[in-house]
């Protein structure tokens, strides 16, 4: 739903100027359509992995770095330093592909793509609906979305900041999807004893 709202926002926007850049964009697209799927992979259906402490997670946590965080009475930074990397590329995906929408636009985005995401997981059982996880996945995005900006700055003009992050994108993709797949095929031999 979040890809098909993108992709016709993206379209009307700027089919008309793509141009020169026409292959750049729609690599940055693609690239961005497959990290929303890795995204939906590792936020719902947690890497494919069933966590036998995790049960049936049907609850909602509406207080802000509450008691989930909590691991032997400590805030887990870990998790919350992980909520707020995962969201990073989209935020500069966001920067690339709608660079025309504001600050704010970006920001409430990451926060309505993750509140999606963490409803998504309360409906279906898969976790817990945590207001935490939605201010750090928007934290992230923030954070991606100013690391484009002041990347851009640095390098001197859009299209060439665009060209290195999809270079850095693609490897990353690839690297993932490698290791991935070899994950999956090695499971059988990994946990032999």
């Amino acid at each position: 739903m979040i890809a098909f709202l993108l992709f016709s926002q993206r379209n009307k926007k700027t089919s008309e100027n793509m141009g020169a850049n026409s292959k750049s964009n729609q690599l940055t697209y693609s690239l961005f359509l497959i990290y929303l799927a890795i995204l939906f992979w590792i936020i719902v259906l947690k890497l494919s992995v069933r966590f036998t402490y995790m049960g049936q997670q049907r609850s909602i946590n509406l207080i802000p770095y509450n008691q989930p965080l909590m691991l032997n009475g400590k805030a887990d930074l870990g998790e919350i330093i992980l909520n707020a990397l995962v969201f990073v590329p989209m935020g500069v995906y966001v920067a690339i592909l709608f660079n025309r929408w504001s600050a704010i636009k970006s920001i409430l985005f990451f926060a309505l793509s993750s509140f999606v995401l963490e409803t998504i997981q309360y409906i279906t059982a898969l976790g817990a609906f945590d207001i935490t996880d939605i201010i750090n996945n928007s934290l992230g995005g923030t954070f991606g979305l100013f690391l484009f900006k002041i990347f851009e700055k640095l390098s001197g003009n859009s299209q060439k900041a665009q060209k290195i992050v999809n270079i850095m994108a693609l490897l990353a993709t690839i690297t993932f999807i490698s290791l991935f797949l070899y994950l999956k095929i090695n499971k059988p031999l990994m946990f032999r004893r």
